[in-house]
């Protein structure tokens, strides 16, 4: 388990450009196996949970060739159907959380998948009846193999077939997997209450491309109008939303002034907004965000003079995974805020690091804390902290780069799960970050 070494209190300079979004990757690989032509797959990140994945459908049989950094080709057109139920499938699945996104795919095209209880953050509790109960309304069955330890589904003689179905819950890797498994079923599927967010949008477009009549893209009433076959296609990975928010609230925490490259602007939806909110002077440049350094940020409050309270929510809302890096960043602000994070009960469970290293919080419940800012007059001592997940890894490895001293971060593989080659890139910036191996 490797660690990284911080020496805080750097100023950060220059241009940052985000790599391709994790979530949206996650989805894409695992639409390849729809089809059995060629998918080729461009800005793909290569962290640790996309390799993973891809390891997990070489293993399938997908013929995987890397053309370059980010440039892949996937072809699903000898899919080894022992393997995809073996209990070696199942032992990898459990230990990949993006792995339950292969199982709409593989019950739509050859009739059963095996759904093992996914790995992941440990953050609480993270459901999958969304998922289960989408495909059980197209007609699949369930039965729990006690052997394996997973659930399977079986598709009925002749296939899935579409259906109308309102979900319990606008889960994005739940409306994913139920549009993948609605894309080879017979007749029309209507899904309402579906996430919308962009990168269920982009898979929307590449099923598109590869075939699918898809209507409603972009908005929570989607209609699938099933296909015998899919096709191949090409497509481009977004760029991802979590670090460009992770890189303003770093040139934040550093009172820095940095350029984040090439951040799909249209597609961040209330991010920079919510970080305006923060006191972030930050300015729309072409298709770029600059981020002046700034001797003061602000909290605003509301018109009568409340606390601001900033809490995660369903697409167009603000996205949970960056509440964590929020949440750090106002410790160096001036003024108040309430975080609320709603979906995961474990998930600001980190805040008592950063109380160690001077921060003023207070954790109400394990969904809610208040964060008195110190306005940069009291900067935050150095600490000895593990990752527990992988945006709580990000807020603590930006605290420790404005941090006072040097600090150590253990279980740095939780942030190499999502953030490729992170402390390189940082280190050109201007951070001093050091990978100690263990």
């Amino acid at each position: 388990m490797s660690t990284f070494v911080i020496e805080g209190g750097h100023r950060l300079a220059g241009e940052i450009e985000p790599q391709g979004a994790k979530n949206e990757s996650l989805q894409i690989i695992s639409a390849c196996l729809l089809t059995p032509e060629e998918v080729h797959v461009t800005n793909i990140p290569e962290i640790l949970d996309v390799r993973n994945l891809i390891g997990l459908l070489e293993c399938m049989g997908v013929k995987v060739e890397r053309r370059g950094k980010g440039d892949y080709l996937f072809k699903a057109d000898d899919i080894d159907t022992d393997y995809i139920t073996s209990e070696d499938f199942v032992r990898r699945c459990a230990s990949l959380r993006g792995s339950v996104l292969v199982v709409g795919p593989l019950l739509a095209r050859f009739g059963e998948a095996f759904f093992a209880k996914p790995g992941g953050d440990k953050i609480g509790r993270r459901k999958v009846d969304t998922h289960i109960t989408g495909m059980m309304n197209l007609g699949a069955s369930l039965d729990y193999d006690e052997a394996k330890r997973a659930y399977r589904l079986t598709a009925p003689e002749g296939g899935l077939h579409g259906t109308y179905m309102l979900l319990d819950e606008a889960s994005v890797t739940g409306t994913a997997n139920i549009i993948m498994a609605a894309a080879l079923a017979h007749g029309t599927t209507t899904i309402y209450n579906a996430a919308c967010e962009p990168y269920v949008q982009q898979l929307c477009r590449l099923l598109s491309a590869m075939g699918l009549e898809i209507e409603g893209i972009a908005s929570n009433l989607l209609t699938i109008h099933g296909a015998e076959r899919l096709h191949g296609a090409e497509h481009r990975i977004l760029p991802d939303m979590i670090e460009v928010g992770s890189f303003i609230g770093m040139a934040a925490l550093n009172s820095s002034e940095i350029t984040v490259k090439n951040v799909s602007y249209d597609n961040l939806g209330i991010i920079p907004d919510s970080f305006r909110r923060l006191g972030i002077a930050l300015e729309r440049r072409g298709d770029d965000i600059y981020v002046p350094a700034q001797d003061v940020y602000e909290i605003e409050t509301a018109l009568d003079g409340s606390i601001l309270n900033i809490a995660d929510a369903p697409w167009p809302g603000l996205t949970p995974d960056l509440l964590s890096v929020m949440l750090v960043v106002a410790t160096q602000c001036r003024g108040s805020v309430l975080i609320h994070q709603k979906m995961f009960e474990s998930r600001l469970f980190f805040v008592d690091r950063l109380i160690d290293m001077g921060a003023q919080i207070m954790l109400c419940d394990p969904h809610r804390a208040v964060v008195i800012g110190l306005d940069h007059k009291n900067t935050l001592k150095a600490n000895r902290m593990l990752s527990p997940d992988i945006r709580a890894g990000i807020a603590l490895l930006l605290a420790a780069m404005s941090a006072k001293g040097t600090s150590e971060i253990g279980n740095i593989s939780q942030i190499d799960r999502g953030y490729e080659d992170i402390d390189n890139r940082l280190n050109a910036l201007g951070a001093h970050i050091f990978r100690r191996p263990d």
